[in-house]
């Protein structure tokens, strides 16, 4: 299966419109699983449809393997029937008259594939997916998660060298967007397929992808693996993005600091100070450790006194909410708390967990690189 690249991509409805996508750079290899993630409005989707060649470029080129498929300058344009994909729409869009084998194997009928090969075919993936004991159903007789497995054997039956998920699973209830993760796995695994998925779900874009991509008004912020979002983002943006409960920013630029963030940048002159301008410092909930006793906190670390305000239960895990001075943080433990609502407490972390950003947002690798090794007190 062929690699997708797209090169300086643009997508603009309009001479007084904001463009949806700008410049974008982006290469799926052979057999990823590609997740587009962002907050609605963020141009993932029609990234989707220009890559499906739904939408033209208005600028930059999109190429599948060897193949110029759209390019303005060159005045290109292979229309999507004949770009090799298929695509899974939002809402399943299945045929209501046809029965769930009619529907499996529509794009074969369409594509006069001899009727051994299209029988072998849909057998093929209706036991894969676990649907052939409803092959002569329709339809309507059938629950969300079941019709969305019918939608992705349609599209698996004509063997597409990509497939292309619109957030395919936003309709289904948790239980079942459960389930089907764990479908769209073992699917990847076994057909080999490329697979570009639209999702805003951070959730579903770090159980699923081999790669992300993360998008905001139109630009690319940052692509890597699930880790690399998730351990090292590339900016305040990502940061902030991904991860539930969100990441604690201390904002040293604000024009009323407040109390934590004047003690993280007295930490950090104190102990690197050959780190300059730093705009701000992000804390994940699980980073941060609390001890009711001050002296009992490692010397290395960043501390703040804190009272605990609240103990949220989330089933499995705990959310304490922290107030220190005029700022709030939030901390994440599997273990239950043995403190109670008002008990004074030291919270901190260690150095090498803080994610530090300069003053336009951009992610200090300097930062890094000192707070491995930090200096003893």
């Amino acid at each position: 299966m062929p690699t997708i690249n797209l090169r300086g991509a643009q997508k603009n409805y309009g001479a007084n419109s904001a463009n949806a996508v700008t410049d974008l750079d982006l290469d799926i290899g052979d057999g990823e699983f590609m997740c587009l993630l962002g907050p609605s409005g963020c141009g993932k989707t029609t990234t989707l449809r220009m890559i499906a060649g739904l939408e033209n470029l208005s600028g930059g080129e999109i190429h599948i393997g060897d193949r110029m498929m759209d390019s303005v300058t060159h005045g290109v344009f292979v229309p999507p029937e004949k770009r090799e994909m298929g695509l899974v729409f939002q809402s399943y869009a299945l045929w209501p008259h046809l029965t769930i084998e009619r529907n499996t194997d529509f794009g074969l009928r369409l594509r006069k594939v001899p009727k051994a090969e299209r029988e072998a075919r849909v057998d093929k993936v209706m036991r894969a997916l676990d649907i052939e004991k409803y092959r002569d159903r329709y339809p309507s007789q059938l629950s969300g998660g079941q019709q969305q497995r019918v939608a992705l054997a349609r599209m698996l039956a004509v063997n597409p060298g990509v497939l292309l998920l619109d957030e395919p699973l936003s309709n289904l209830d948790a239980r079942l967007r459960l389930e089907m993760r764990a479908e769209l796995k073992r699917i990847h695994a076994e057909f080999k397929t490329t697979i570009v998925f639209v999702t805003h779900d951070q959730w579903e874009a770090m159980t699923l992808a081999t790669t992300i991509a993360v998008m905001s008004e139109g630009t690319l912020q940052q692509m890597g693996t699930p880790d690399d979002i998730y351990e090292r983002p590339a900016n305040r943006f990502v940061a902030e993005f991904v991860g539930s409960p969100p990441i604690n920013i201390l904002d040293l630029m604000a024009d009323k600091r407040s109390a934590s963030a004047q003690a993280m940048g007295a930490f950090l002159s104190e102990r690197y100070a050959s780190l300059g301008d730093v705009g701000s410092v992000g804390l994940r909930p699980e980073a941060l450790r609390i001890d009711e006793d001050a002296s009992a906190v490692p010397a290395t670390a960043f501390q703040l006194p804190a009272t605990v305000t609240g103990i949220l239960p989330t089933g499995g895990n705990w959310i304490l909410e922290l107030r220190s001075g005029d700022g709030t943080l939030f901390l994440t433990t599997h273990e239950a708390p043995e403190i109670a609502v008002g008990a004074a407490v030291a919270v901190w972390a260690k150095p090498k967990a803080l994610h530090v950003f300069d003053r336009k947002g951009q992610r200090l690798d300097a930062a890094d690189r000192l707070m491995r090794t930090p200096k003893a007190r």
